[in-house]
């Protein structure tokens, strides 16, 4: 019989967690799964505590070499039989038995939706710390193009919370292997371009934070891995989008682009300042697919750069980058009004402070 649910476990040094994260699966009321533990060549003793379960639903998969996190979820999605496909690291686990019963129900009832996911509970040193990307308090079912403009800004998606479809990874995308840091995050949008999201309020998962972490490695090896990784997300995002059509979609992906760009040079947004202009400059002719979208990139850089020195009430440094972005793309609205307001001093800047307070309050 072909399981309804893949469970996808990657797990590398991670045995000793592995039996917490096995059982909280083996607990769900909803049966009908596999297990695919997928061992990529750790040399602790992975092999025998995924064999030591007693049920033939857990299958222990060894590769013959190590692939890396990325390539080995990738082979798990294709060896995985199951119409549903939930990827969670051995070191997550689920928290409540009827979560996987709730979300196969509701995907068989909205073949529209592409995937579903909750918030989680961190998990630190065997306790719960707190509610991690709570995104309102009632269950929903989101049109993915307008979710797709939330989620854009920040990955508020847990990734051991994620339930999709798996037509979704054969006809939109697998994870990009060049992407370490962002992969899931990739796919949750550009899933969301062409499928609507589920969502429970109630946070069913648990993500342990600990030092083999896989976010802890990235950081303490290049903190830069992650500005480059978002800067992806938004690019290929863009080129999906206006493929697509959704122009707006595509729009708000290169503003956050220039704003990242930004925040690399001016910010603790990353950590600490780890962007020179000219390695911006140089990332951006990388990314960009041509001159007229290298123009426009620029210009939202620029603008962005603005922004930073109006904040830090630089208003002639403000004044030149706002210029010198409106010379790149003299159509940008957005660009005449923020160097009009400038020219109204600290009258414009606290308009722009109301302004901003009520985007976020809205």
């Amino acid at each position: 019989m072909t399981p309804k649910v893949t469970f996808i476990v990657p797990c590398y040094k991670l045995a000793h967690l592995l039996p917490e994260c096995i059982h909280s699966i083996l607990r769900q009321t909803y049966d009908d799964f596999e297990i695919l533990v997928m061992d990529d060549c750790s040399p602790d003793d992975t092999a025998e505590v995924a064999r030591s379960f007693g049920d033939s639903r857990v299958k222990h998969v060894r590769n013959e070499t190590n692939l890396g996190h990325l390539r080995n979820y990738n082979r798990g999605i294709e060896l995985s039989k199951g119409k549903y496909v939930w990827l969670i690291s051995a070191d997550d686990r689920l928290r409540v038995p009827d979560v996987l019963e709730r979300y196969v129900n509701l995907l068989e009832r909205h073949p529209e939706v592409g995937y579903v996911f909750c918030p989680g509970v961190g998990l630190f040193e065997g306790r719960e710390t707190r509610v991690i990307n709570a995104n309102g308090g009632e269950d929903a079912i989101w049109n993915g193009r307008k979710f797709l403009k939330t989620l854009l800004s920040a990955n508020i998606v847990v990734a051991a919370s994620g339930l999709a479809r798996k037509e979704c990874y054969e006809k939109v995308a697998v994870f990009p292997t060049d992407m370490p840091w962002a992969g899931d995050w990739y796919l949750w949008c550009v899933f969301a371009l062409h499928y609507d999201v589920g969502y429970f309020a109630e946070p069913m998962v648990n993500y342990r934070t600990h030092e083999l972490s896989m976010t802890n490695e990235l950081m303490g090896r290049d903190p830069r891995i992650c500005i480059d990784d978002d800067l992806m997300v938004w690019e290929r995002t863009k080129r999906k989008a206006r493929e697509a059509g959704h122009k707006a979609v595509a729009g708000k992906c290169r503003h956050l682009m220039g704003h990242a760009y930004a925040s690399g040079m001016m910010s603790p947004r990353y950590g600490g300042r780890l962007l020179t202009l000219d390695e911006c400059h140089a990332s951006q002719e990388r990314l960009a697919q041509d001159r007229n979208e290298l123009r426009r990139l620029r210009a939202e850089f620029y603008v962005c750069l603005g922004d930073s020195y109006c904040w830090r009430h630089e208003f002639g440094r403000a004044f030149r980058w706002y210029a010198k972005g409106l010379w790149h793309e003299p159509s940008m609205l957005r660009g005449w009004l923020k160097l009009f307001s400038l020219c109204l001093a600290d009258t414009g800047l606290e308009l722009r402070k109301g302004r901003r307070t009520a985007a976020v309050k809205g």
